[in-house]
């Protein structure tokens, strides 16, 4: 008998989803609005302990969105992380400014303390603004990215950026479920700590809307920014008046209406991916090449992804290795290509990078759909231990 196939994460369609897209269609709205986009909206607010929560079209839109929010123009300069999914740095482009990429720590987060010593030694502060000593571009966001579901540090970053009036985005595409759990920010939800925060809720993630994404904030000024600008900036909806450029990024009522249902089983899902964790760190226990990324002992994560770390040796070949298990029929990727090598950003600048390249070049994010059993992930790991 053929063994199946394992996805590297996909999701389950088992809860309410028939029935409320039945509800749905039953009621004529489709579009963005109705009171699947509403319900959902609120039920992600409380969630998150956001005051308010604003659907867009996917997460994309949604960094896209906050990035203009936060006053990032044509020529200004964006802090970003070189190991991220390109949506983030493509969000940049598309607000018309340039990202400096940071180099990454070892939970493939943005390195806080490069970016700090980035911030304090090659930027200035004049009339209210930091600006790039190298560059003379205003510096208006930092992005940061809470990478597999970790939540990035940022006691410190908050403390600085605001003092120099950079905003920060994060991107937390990810993380719905990571809570921080130690110091100044225990409690809070990731991106609900910076200027305005993302989620996503791509076909892969923790739950799924079958695209669909998120704005967090606590301010009314800018939810109500947001919606506008999402819903095409209409002033007048009857005589179709606009003064400003607004953007078709509203979430429809059918993605509403899947994400509802989605969510309804968080709790379950966030358990079972705590489970499937630890069911990996046993059976790699006796592997001493092989260690997993786990989360950070200031945060609990919702473990989206579980990425080993291979230690490297003459005998290891990553590319070798990921093609075996493509073979076996067990879906792997590596971590993503650092951006600051991609084609369309050569020639952007980068501050110190080192160990994100050697993350690139060691790293394996393994299968973690929720509903993963153990016989499976013995399997997975069979393969990879043998020699």
């Amino acid at each position: 008998m053929a063994k199946k196939n394992i996805s590297l994460h996909e999701p389950q369609l088992r809860g309410n989803e028939e029935n409320y897209l039945k509800d749905c269609i039953k009621s004529t709205w489709l579009s963005s609005s109705g009171k699947f986009v509403k319900l959902f909206e609120k039920k992600i607010a409380k969630y998150t302990n956001s005051k308010f929560a604003v659907a867009c079209i996917n997460g994309t839109a949604a960094l896209q969105l906050s990035l203009h929010l936060a006053g990032v123009k044509p020529g200004h300069e964006v802090i970003a992380p070189t190991i991220t999914f390109i949506a983030a740095i493509n969000a940049i482009k598309y607000n018309g400014a340039n990202p400096v990429f940071m180099d990454s720590d070892d939970y493939c987060n943005i390195d806080i303390n490069k970016t700090i010593e980035f911030i304090n030694f090659h930027t200035y502060f004049k009339k209210g603004f930091s600006y790039n000593k190298k560059t003379n571009k205003k510096i208006s966001a930092l992005v940061v990215v809470h990478v597999y579901g970790n939540p990035v540090n940022l006691e410190k970053l908050i403390t600085i950026c605001k003092k120099r009036n950079i905003k920060i985005v994060e991107d937390s595409s990810e993380s719905l479920g990571s809570f921080y759990t130690k110091g100044k920010l225990k409690g809070k939800h990731s991106g609900t700590v910076g200027f305005l925060g993302c989620l996503s809720f791509n076909v892969n993630k923790i739950i799924t809307s079958g695209g669909g994404g998120m704005i967090l904030t606590n301010n009314k000024k800018l939810a109500s920014k947001a919606k506008y600008l999402s819903t095409q900036a209409k002033d007048d909806a009857v005589r179709f008046i606009h003064n400003s450029v607004g953007y078709n990024f509203r979430l429809t009522n059918i993605h509403a209406a899947i994400g509802l249902a989605q969510f309804e089983k968080i709790k379950e899902i966030l358990l079972k991916k705590k489970l499937i964790h630890l069911e990996y760190i046993k059976q790699f226990k006796e592997n001493k090449n092989i260690s997993l990324i786990s989360p950070p002992k200031y945060s609990k994560s919702n473990i989206w992804l579980n990425v080993i770390k291979i230690k490297y040796n003459k005998s290891f070949n990553l590319k070798k290795l990921i093609q075996k298990l493509l073979y076996n029929k067990i879906e792997v990727r590596p971590i993503w290509e650092c951006n600051h090598l991609q084609k369309p950003f050569l020639h952007h600048q980068k501050f110190k990078i080192s160990k994100a390249i050697k993350l690139v070049n060691s790293c394996l994010c393994l299968p973690s759909s929720y509903f993963l059993d153990k016989r499976n992930i013995k399997r997975i790991v069979k393969i990879i231990n043998e020699k």
